[in-house]
C-alpha cells in the first residue's frame, strides 16, 4: 500500500468516525475535501512523516532482530574472523559470484588491514548458484578457514568465478584442492550454511554485501556508511583508516 493510499484510507476512516459520532455535520466531509483541494501540501506533508514513521520503525525492528541474533551474528565459532582481537566487530554476509561485493572487497581488504581495532566477522551467505555454494562450502572447511584471508583476496578478485577458477585459486594459495573439497562434503559445513541462510532471513536480509556493525544495518555497497558506522562504534574518534 503506498503512503497516498494509506492516507487516504486514515482519512477516510476519520470521517467515517465523525459521521457516526456527529451526524448532524453533514458538511464535514466537503470541509475536509475543500480544505486538502485548497492545500494540497499536506498530503505531501502527512506522506512524508508517515514515510519517516515506517522507517524509524523499521530501524527498530532492525535493531531488535540484531540484538535477539547477537551471538550468532558476532560469535559464531564456525566461522572465518579477521583480526579476532578488535574491539568493534563487523559482519558481513557475502558471495564470492556477488558483483557488489566484489567492489565492495578492496576497500574490506584496507579495512582489515589498516584497522587492527576491528574484527571482522566473514558470512558465508551463497546466493547465486552451484558455484558459489561450492566456493562457500570449500572456505569453510579447515583448510580454507586457515587461508581465509588470502583465500577471500583472491576469490573476490576473480572476475569468472567458475570450478576451474575456484580450484586454480585453492592451489595459489597453497590448499590442496581434491582435499578441500573431499572435506566441503561435511555436513556440518552444509549445516552452518543452512543457518546462515536461517539468520540472514530472520534479519530480512534478501541481498549481499550486507554489512552489520552494532545495531546499525548497512545493505549494499555502501563504504561510506560503513566507515561512518565504525567510527560511531568507537564513539566518534575518528572514521576507519582506508588506504589512499
Amino acid at each position: 500500500m503506498t503512503a497516498a493510499v494509506r492516507i487516504f484510507a486514515g482519512l477516510a476512516a476519520a470521517l467515517s468516525l465523525a459521521a457516526c459520532q456527529k451526524t448532524e455535520d453533514a458538511a464535514f466531509g466537503q470541509k475536509v475535501h475543500a480544505y486538502l483541494m485548497a492545500h494540497p501540501e499536506v498530503i505531501r506533508e502527512a506522506a512524508v512523516k508517515l514515510s519517516e514513521n515506517d522507517r524509524l520503525a523499521a530501524m527498530k525492528a532492525s535493531t531488535d532482530a540484531i540484538d535477539k541474533y547477537r551471538g550468532q551474528l558476532e560469535h559464531d565459532s564456525r566461522d572465518f574472523v579477521a583480526n579476532p582481537d578488535g574491539r568493534i566487530t563487523v559482519v558481513e554476509f557475502f558471495d564470492y559470484r556477488c558483483g557488489y561485493c566484489k567492489l565492495a572487497a578492496p576497500e574490506v581488504v584496507k579495512l582489515i588491514s589498516e584497522n587492527p581495532d576491528v574484527r571482522f566477522v566473514f558470512k558465508e551467505f551463497p546466493i547465486f548458484g552451484e558455484v558459489s555454494d561450492t566456493a562457500a562450502k570449500v572456505a569453510l572447511t579447515r583448510e580454507g578457514k586457515a587461508k581465509g584471508f588470502d583465500l577471500y583476496k583472491v576469490l573476490m578478485a576473480e572476475k569468472a568465478l567458475d570450478d576451474a577458477a575456484l580450484d586454480r585459486h585453492l592451489a595459489e594459495v597453497g590448499i590442496d584442492a581434491a582435499a578441500a573439497h573431499r572435506d566441503a562434503a561435511h555436513p556440518m559445513i552444509t549445516r552452518q550454511l543452512l543457518d546462515t541462510h536461517a539468520l540472514a532471513e530472520a534479519l530480512k536480509i534478501d541481498g549481499t554485501p550486507a554489512f552489520i556493525v552494532g545495531n546499525t544495518m548497512i545493505p549494499g555497497a555502501d563504504m561510506a556508511a560503513l566507515r561512518a558506522a565504525i567510527a560511531a562504534a568507537r564513539g566518534g574518534s575518528g572514521p576507519a583508516k582506508t588506504a589512499s
